[in-house]
């Protein structure tokens, strides 16, 4: 300080002055306040002291200095892209991706040097292990159950590193050009055989319906002679009945009632009929007529 500042404060305060200024610059150097988003990774002569976490923290001044600032944000890692080999060895390119969030500094920051690049690296190396030990069907269709798989295993290999694996996405399967023509040829295949067995299964269902259809009709023309046969035993019951009860004049009449009966039928034709009939058929009409009148 120059003179006139030295006078104006007073060479008694002077003192008193620089403790004020030195308090101010030790608050100013030994206060650290860290964002709700990070933490601080604080070292003592080139050796780990403390992680701050958010809000108003102390340090030793001079001996203490903050080596590190860190989010705790959760990350995404670029979408990466790695081939990889299922257990019908079908070549497949599937692309990944990674959220994670470090939740210890202190691991990240003295354990790995670049978080990203061995995050990748071992997304990768997993992924074609566990499409390794799978078909491509359960590839296409386990999708849910492979990412699981990935991000619980991806969790216990960066575990060592103070990162939490919030999420694993497979985001495609792609397959090369020669796997697909042959995928779509199969797809066809099978398509056409469903075709098929729709077919033959709708040819042999006409035949069963066709076959029912005749023995319906069958069954039912047996039972139309069944109960034709029945009536004609009932009409004969009731003639043998009838000549039980009244003798031989009740057959005669019947006889002779038929008899008739077929001599209109012949009479009732269209046009001119000639008909021959023997005299023993005269002799039955003639009596069929006189029985008749004499029912009358």
């Amino acid at each position: 300080m120059d003179n006139d500042v030295i006078g104006m404060i007073g060479a008694e305060n002077l003192p008193l002055v620089l403790l004020a200024v030195l308090l101010l610059l030790v608050i100013y150097v030994g206060v650290r306040i860290v964002p709700q988003s990070e933490k601080f990774v604080v070292e003592r002569f080139g050796r780990l002291r403390t992680v701050l976490g958010p809000g108003i923290n102390l340090i030793v001044p001079l001996l203490d200095r903050v080596a590190h600032k860190i989010s705790i944000l959760e990350r995404q890692l670029p979408t990466a892209s790695q081939d990889a080999i299922t257990r019908d060895n079908v070549l497949v390119q599937v692309e990944t991706s990674v959220f994670y969030r470090i939740t210890e500094p202190e691991k990240t920051v003295y354990r790995i040097r670049d978080v990203d690049a061995a995050i990748a690296t071992t997304v990768a190396g997993i992924v074609r292990a566990e499409i390794g030990k799978m078909d491509l069907d359960e590839v296409q269709s386990n999708r849910s159950q492979l990412i699981s798989t990935i991000k619980a295993s991806v969790e216990d290999a960066v575990d060592d590193w103070g990162i939490e694996v919030t999420r694993a996405e497979i985001l495609d399967v792609n397959l090369d050009q020669a796997t697909r023509d042959a995928m779509l040829q199969q797809l066809n295949a099978e398509r056409e055989r469903r075709a098929q067995v729709t077919r033959a299964e709708g040819s042999k269902r006409a035949v069963e319906l066709n076959a029912d259809a005749e023995l319906y009709a069958a069954e039912q023309a047996a039972k139309a002679r069944r109960i034709q046969a029945d009536a004609e035993a009932y009409a004969t019951g009731v003639v043998a009945k009838a000549i039980a009860e009244n003798g031989l004049e009740a057959a005669q009449y019947q006889v002779a009632l038929k008899q008739v009966e077929a001599l209109n039928t012949l009479g009732a034709g269209a046009g001119q009929h000639t008909i021959v009939v023997p005299a023993q058929a005269l002799e039955a009409f003639g009596d069929a007529f006189r029985m008749l009148k004499g029912r009358a």
